[in-house]
């Protein structure tokens, strides 16, 4: 028998400040808090679109150090996420700076973005969240465009 590939459920990430970054997450992308995922020492937030095709649990860890993220760090590098073309990556630089995040050379630091990247397997932007954590839009190569998300 041939296994299925599994499709994305969520993400969860730990974050530092809880209520600030869910408002953050609702803002940028656009989705809602659903409910608490209570767990021992801490407690997620599920955050989701009406369609749960993108979901995101933020978790407060009550032995949180307040580091922030580095992804030179062993576990996640980064989160990508794929757009229909370029031009809905132009659309979400203004989105992200109406949003405070800065565009800058590089997204080094927290609530920053990079230039959009155009690679051999796509256009890629790169931005930061509150707690420093690694994301990207990626779009494909102009001659591979994809369905648009809404």
């Amino acid at each position: 028998m041939e296994l299925a590939r599994p499709r994305l459920h969520h993400i969860a990430l730990t974050v530092t400040d809880l209520d600030a970054s869910v408002t953050w997450y609702e803002q940028v992308f656009g989705i809602a808090f659903l409910g608490d995922a209570p767990h021992p020492g801490g407690v997620g937030k599920i955050l989701s679109d009406p369609e749960r095709q993108l979901s995101f649990v933020l978790h407060r860890h009550d032995t949180n150090d307040g580091v922030s993220f580095l992804e030179t760090r062993t576990g996640l590098d980064h989160v990508g996420m794929m757009v229909a073309n370029r031009a809905e990556l132009e659309s979400w630089q203004s989105h992200l700076e109406n949003h405070g995040v800065r565009r800058s050379a590089a997204a080094d630091r927290p609530l920053t973005q990079s230039p959009i990247a155009d690679e051999y397997y796509g256009s890629v932007l790169v931005f930061r969240d509150p707690d420093n954590i690694q994301l990207e839009l990626v779009a494909p190569p102009a001659n591979r465009e994809v369905a648009p998300s809404s």
